[in-house]
C-alpha cells in the first residue's frame, strides 16, 4: 500500500556523466527530489512540482465494512485484533483459536465477534471476505489451502511457513487464487507509508551508491511461556523448537531482510550465520542471539543481528551510500548526509534533529495529513501509536479486498521474504555458509 502522498520516481543512475536530454545526475537528484517534497506537501501526483500547494484539497470518502475472522489468538492474533479495531470498516465478525481460552482476551477487544474453535465454522460463513492468519508459523498451510479453497481473502502473517517446501505450496496455491482472490503476506514493512516514503529518496539517487546495509532487533525477553499442562507448554513454545519454529530469523529477522532486499531490487547471493544460546539456558532448541551477513550483487552487504539478551540499540535498519545514509526506526526516519554530497533544493526546508554525534534530516512520511491539520509536518515528530506498520498492513489487505487489486506483498514476494528468513536460520543452525541458486525462488 503507498501512502497518501506517494510519488512515483524513476531510480536515477549513479554515473555522473550527462544524461541522453542533457540533464546531469546532479539536476536530476535535485529534480526528484523537489517533486519528493512536492508530494510530502500534498499528496496528488498528478500535479506539476509547480502547482503543488498547501491549499490543494484531498478527498475524503467513507470506506465500506468488510467482514474479517482472526484465526489465531496468541500474540500476533490479539495484536492484529487490536489494529483493526482502529482501521475505518474493519468488522470482526469471527475470533478463532483451538484453545478456548484465548477467547476471552480476543473477545475484550472485539466483544462483537463471535468465538469458535474450529476455523473451519469461519470458512462457511459467507459473510466472511477475508481472514486474518495468525496461528504459529508450522500451522499455516492447511489453513491457508482451505480458506483459499473457500474463496476467502487470506492474510497469512510472515513468514508463511516453517519449511521451504510448505511455503512454496502456500505461495503456489495463492497464485493459483489470483485475481479472484487476493493473497496478502504479511511483511508490515511493504506497506509501511514510512518505509515507502524512504524508499523515494534511494530510487532518486539521494544515497548514490549505496554500499552497506545494516539491520538489528534487540529486545530482553525470553520468549518462554508458561502454561497449566506439559502439553499446552508445549504447544505456547513452538518458537523454542527447532522443528516448529524458524527462529529469530524466520520470526523477527524476516521483515528487515525483506526490507533490504525490497530496497536493493535484488536477492541476496549468500549467507553465512552464527548463533547460540547464550542468553536462556532452560533447555531451549533455537538460538537466543543471532548474527547473519547477506551478500547482494555488486559488492553490497547487510549485516543482520538478533537478540533475546538485551534492549540496547532497539530495532532499526540503515542503508550507506556515498552521498548519504537514511536510518528508518518504526515510524520514524532521517537522512544523514556527507560533507561533499551535491546539496538539493528541498534540504533548506527540511527539519534537522541531532542523532547521537550526528545531524539527520527528518524523513516525515506522513506530512499531508499533517499540514491539513494545521500542523508543520517537518517539525512535528509524534507518531500516533495507533497507526504503526501492522495497522497499516490490515488497512492495506482491506482496501484490496474492497478494490480487488493484488497485493503488493502477494505470494510472490512473502515465499521469497521465507526463503531467504529459513536459509538464514539454517545458516545460524549450522554455522556455514549457505549459497541461494535460483532454483531456491522458483515457485
Amino acid at each position: 500500500m503507498a501512502s497518501s502522498d506517494d510519488l512515483t520516481i524513476r531510480s536515477i543512475p549513479s554515473e555522473t556523466a550527462d544524461s541522453a536530454d542533457g540533464l546531469s545526475r546532479r539536476d536530476l537528484l535535485r529534480r526528484g527530489a523537489v517533486l519528493t517534497l512536492g508530494a510530502m506537501f500534498t499528496g496528488n501526483e498528478n500535479l506539476h512540482a509547480e502547482e503543488l500547494t498547501p491549499e490543494t484539497p484531498v478527498a475524503q470518502t467513507a470506506k465500506p465494512p468488510v467482514n474479517v475472522a482472526v484465526i489465531g489468538c496468541g500474540d500476533q492474533g490479539r495484536t492484529l485484533l487490536t489494529s483493526l479495531s482502529y482501521v475505518e470498516g474493519a468488522t470482526v465478525s469471527y475470533v478463532c483459536d483451538s484453545y478456548a481460552a484465548t477467547h476471552k482476551r480476543a473477545l475484550e477487544i472485539h466483544p462483537k465477534a463471535t468465538a469458535v474453535e474450529d476455523y473451519r465454522k469461519v470458512l462457511a460463513d459467507n459473510a466472511v471476505r477475508g481472514v486474518f492468519i495468525a496461528t504459529p508459523s508450522h500451522l499455516h498451510k492447511q489453513i491457508v489451502l482451505d480458506a483459499l479453497a473457500a474463496g476467502k481473502h487470506v492474510y497469512c502473517e510472515a513468514p508463511l511457513a516453517h519449511t521451504v517446501e510448505e511455503a512454496r505450496d502456500i505461495a503456489r496455491a495463492g497464485m493459483a487464487a489470483a485475481p479472484k482472490t487476493i493473497f496478502h503476506s504479511g511483511l508490515q514493512y511493504r506497506t509501511n507509508p514510512q518505509h515507502h516514503h524512504v524508499l523515494k529518496f534511494i530510487d532518486v539517487g539521494a544515497l548514490s551508491k549505496v554500499a552497506q546495509a545494516k539491520a538489528v532487533w534487540h529486545k530482553k525477553t525470553s520468549w518462554r511461556r508458561k502454561a497449566p499442562t506439559d502439553d499446552r507448554q508445549t504447544a505456547l513454545n513452538w518458537r523454542l523448537n527447532k522443528a516448529t519454529s524458524p527462529g529469530l530469523l524466520g520470526e523477527i529477522g524476516i521483515h528487515q531482510i525483506d526490507t533490504a532486499t525490497w530496497f536493493l531490487k535484488s536477492l541476496p547471493k549468500s549467507v553465512a550465520g552464527f548463533g547460540g544460546v547464550v542468553a536462556w539456558k532452560d533447555g531451549r532448541e533455537v538460538p537466543d542471539t543471532v548474527q547473519c551477513l547477506f551478500e547482494y550483487p555488486n559488492g553490497v552487504h547487510l549485516s543482520y543481528d538478533a537478540t533475546l539478551a538485551n534492549s540496547f540499540d532497539g530495532t532499526y535498519e540503515l542503508f550507506q551510500g556515498t552521498d548519504a545514509a537514511v536510518l528508518l526506526r518504526g515510524m520514524r526516519a532521517w537522512m544523514f548526509k556527507e560533507a561533499d554530497a551535491p546539496a538539493l533544493g528541498w534540504e533548506v526546508y527540511a527539519y534537522k534533529e541531532k542523532i547521537g554525534d550526528d545531524t539527520g534530516i527528518a524523513l516525515v512520511a506522513d506530512a499531508t495529513k499533517l499540514l491539513a491539520a494545521g500542523k508543520e509536518p517537518a517539525k512535528n515528530r509524534d507518531t500516533d501509536p495507533k497507526r504503526n506498520p501492522i495497522y497499516f498492513a490490515c488497512e492495506a489487505f482491506l482496501n484490496e479486498i474492497r478494490e480487488g487489486k493484488a497485493s503488493e506483498s502477494g505470494p510472490k514476494e512473502g515465499f521469497i521474504a521465507t526463503v531467504v528468513a529459513l536459509k538464514a536460520n539454517e545458516a545460524v543452525l549450522t554455522g556455514s555458509k549457505i549459497n541461494f541458486t535460483p532454483d531456491l525462488f522458483d515457485i
